[in-house]
């Protein structure tokens, strides 16, 4: 019998629910405004352009679009999958573009 204060060394995949996945909202963001912690919880604030149209003339605003709160271990790993994200991203930049011809037989 296992000691259940002790945590499984060999601790199987996380299975997401599919019944969570196509609810899920998407957070587009230009840039996180602001960001702090409190009470052990850290706090990002996620924002994004807006062009307003003024006469022949553009005004930028910006608005938050997500309150971001986490504790200390998921920001970690959000940090962990958006290397890894921003990595793979760079390997593909690196790779030589596909030329996709005009006629295919």
């Amino acid at each position: 019998m296992t000691d259940p204060e002790t945590p499984g060394t060999n601790q199987g995949p996380v299975t997401i629910s599919t019944s969570s996945s196509e609810r899920a909202p998407i957070i587009y963001f230009d840039g996180a405004s602001c960001f702090g912690h409190h009470n052990g919880a850290i706090q990002i604030e996620l924002a994004a352009n807006l062009l307003v149209p003024i006469g022949a003339a553009v005004r930028v605003d910006v608005v938050q679009t997500a309150h971001l709160r986490c504790s200390v271990a998921a920001a970690l790993a959000l940090r962990e999958a958006l290397d890894k994200a921003l990595a793979m991203y760079k390997q593909g930049q690196q790779q030589p573009a596909e030329v996709i011809p005009a006629v295919k037989n």
